[in-house]
């Protein structure tokens, strides 16, 4: 039986080629997006999401099997933050009622491998705080700051992957049998980078940034075909991770070991043991 999808951004990007691919394979999809799509909505502001969110819940009668929130912006502004958070956090719990109706319900979203360049913790707080005010008002000042304004990117994305990690086991979603995931792409050759990656200049700072060893710049079905296994039945304990889809790029910048931050606590317990088995 058909399952029945729900993505934001759908008119165009990832979000497009997840929403064609689904439907290419039989999947109900509901598009939702400004202009072009099965829904029409403004995920920029609250009564934006909030009314894409009960269009999208009246279309699929109340009753959805998997939301995939692919909607974002990059762009040195402060909507930038609004709707790479808000516009994914809002959307997804407001459709989470319809989500329990489902016998195998699933959501994913697309962070960033951005998520791991230097932020501003000031308006990563805010976000997490769910202080949309707060975070406009700090996104305004990082706006107006060339030192920061290109910041509010990778620090939407950050904030979003810390959502995913601190809400996936809650009750409300791994608790209602919801897994929630994150999918961070490296440089996805959209609409959204074509200008950037016009040019040798742009794709030489691309590259500094995001080093994509394995075959270098990807296209969205890259990322589609993640987030649709992400949102098929077959995932069933896969939860609260942010998957780096990204060439590479997760593990030249942060190398071979992401564990030993959490070691200090044993190193002298390990070292009295070690020193004990050389007596």
């Amino acid at each position: 039986m058909p399952r029945t999808y729900v993505i934001t951004g759908a008119a165009s990007g990832i979000g497009r080629t997840t929403a064609r691919i689904l439907i290419d394979r039989g999947e109900r999809v509901i598009g939702v997006d400004l202009q072009g799509t099965d829904v029409s909505g403004d995920l920029s502001m609250p009564e934006g999401r909030a009314a894409a969110a009960d269009e999208a819940a009246r279309l699929v009668d109340g009753a959805v099997d998997a939301v995939i929130a692919c909607a974002g912006l990059s762009i040195p502004q402060p909507i930038t933050a609004s709707v790479n958070f808000f516009g994914m956090t809002e959307f997804l719990e407001d459709l989470q009622p319809a989500l329990t109706r489902s016998e195998a319900p699933r959501v994913a979203l697309v962070s960033s491998m951005a998520s791991m360049q230097p932020v501003v913790p000031a308006l990563v707080d805010a976000l997490l705080a769910g202080d949309e005010g707060v975070a406009g008002e700090i996104a305004t000042r990082m706006a107006d700051d060339p030192r920061t304004a290109n910041v509010i990117y990778p620090s939407s994305k950050r904030a979003i992957s810390r959502w995913v990690r601190r809400e996936a086991p809650t009750a409300r979603w791994a608790g209602a049998g919801i897994p929630l995931n994150a999918v961070a792409p490296g440089t996805v050759v959209t609409p959204m980078t074509e200008d950037l990656l016009a040019s040798d200049d742009g794709r030489a700072m691309t590259d500094a940034y995001v080093p994509m060893p394995l075959n270098s710049h990807q296209g969205p079905e890259s990322i589609a075909h993640l987030l649709i296994w992400l949102t098929s039945v077959e995932n069933t304990h896969c939860a609260g991770q942010t998957i780096y889809c990204d060439g590479g790029a997760d593990a030249v910048l942060r190398g071979d070991d992401v564990w030993s931050w959490n070691d200090e606590a044993m190193r002298e317990t390990f070292a009295e043991i070690g020193a004990g088995l050389q007596e």
